[in-house]
């Protein structure tokens, strides 16, 4: 994946109820997440976000809970990836199923600052800070983390997989 979009930056301990609150998870209807996501922290986030922007934050993004629901609504929002200096390991594994791609970069999420205009190229493992002319590199996405975010996701690949299967 590579993309080019704007940062919407957080700190440290960016738990899920933060990032969808508790009282929203009555449903799974992404659009729906979506319309909800950092709403409690950021209230002008989906004013401000558009498809293809990207999250920057601190360490333990994704802290808390299991839910599912918090990289739902996150990649419903729009955004294509999230960078920090490290994820709760549930959220990460999360989010790799359902195809959203997960960086781990301290230089870049302590240096990348909110509304940055930055390119990623996740099979290079490559971040562009277009505003600061800064470069980070990061442990490219390989393997079945690349395929889960090629294919969007656990179900989608599973999908493919059996669709395969059958045919040949």
């Amino acid at each position: 994946m590579t993309g080019t979009g704007k940062v919407h930056k957080y700190g440290d301990h960016i738990d899920t109820d933060a990032i969808i609150a508790a009282r929203y998870l009555n449903t799974i209807d992404p659009d729906e997440l979506a319309g909800h996501c950092m709403q409690d922290i950021d209230g002008d986030f989906l004013m401000r976000a558009s498809a293809g922007d990207f999250m920057v934050a601190g360490r333990n993004f994704g802290c808390g809970s299991s839910r599912e629901h918090a990289p739902i609504a996150i990649k419903a929002a729009g955004i294509s990836a999230v960078i920090a200096g490290n994820f709760a390991r549930i959220f990460y594994r999360n989010a790799l199923n359902i195809g959203l791609p997960i960086i781990e970069c301290a230089e870049a999420a302590e240096r990348i600052n909110a509304d940055d205009e930055i390119t990623i190229d996740t099979e290079a493992g490559t971040i562009e800070d277009h505003t600061t002319g800064e470069s980070f590199t990061f442990a490219p996405l390989t393997g079945i983390a690349a395929e889960l975010v090629a294919a969007g996701g656990l179900v989608e690949l599973t999908k493919t997989k059996l669709t395969d299967r059958s045919e040949g």
